[in-house]
């Protein structure tokens, strides 16, 4: 019986992107994704702690950590292409066109991720739903 092959078949996320399968910018996998936004939330709970030591007992401000977790995002996101946590684990986000990254795409990017339902939505290439909406893609450095 003949080999059947699927026109739309696949090898690794980011293929049909023309990203590598490994190594330097190939899509970044899911546990130093992971670290990355456990590091960022870390560093966003330690300064909202600084600026308001209270911040867990008191509940006149629930938004701080968040709000300061979606700055540090956007600024990293514009000046760098990656928050603390994705470059301290050798991970940036570009957009998928290529070129530099327009300062909207972070914006939308951080308040899906802020939302936490869009991350948690992957495609096919691994790509949350907050970087599909964006433009972009996180791959390893």
């Amino acid at each position: 019986m003949p080999e059947v092959s699927n026109a739309i078949s696949r090898n690794w996320p980011g293929e049909r992107f023309g990203l590598p399968e490994s190594g330097p910018r190939s899509i970044a996998r899911f546990g130093p994704r992971l670290g990355a936004v456990a590091i960022d939330w870390a560093l966003a709970y330690g300064l909202s702690w600084l600026l308001y030591p209270n911040v867990t007992a008191d509940p006149r401000n629930p938004w701080l950590t968040p709000v300061i977790f979606g700055l540090l995002e956007v600024i990293f996101l514009l000046f760098f292409n990656g928050s603390i946590g994705q470059l301290l684990l050798r991970m940036r986000v570009v957009p998928i066109s290529g070129g530099a990254m327009a300062p909207w795409r972070p914006v939308v990017r951080t308040v899906l991720l802020c939302l936490g339902i869009p991350a948690l939505i992957w495609d096919r290439d691994q790509r949350g739903l907050h970087d599909r909406l964006a433009g972009t893609v996180l791959v390893r450095v």
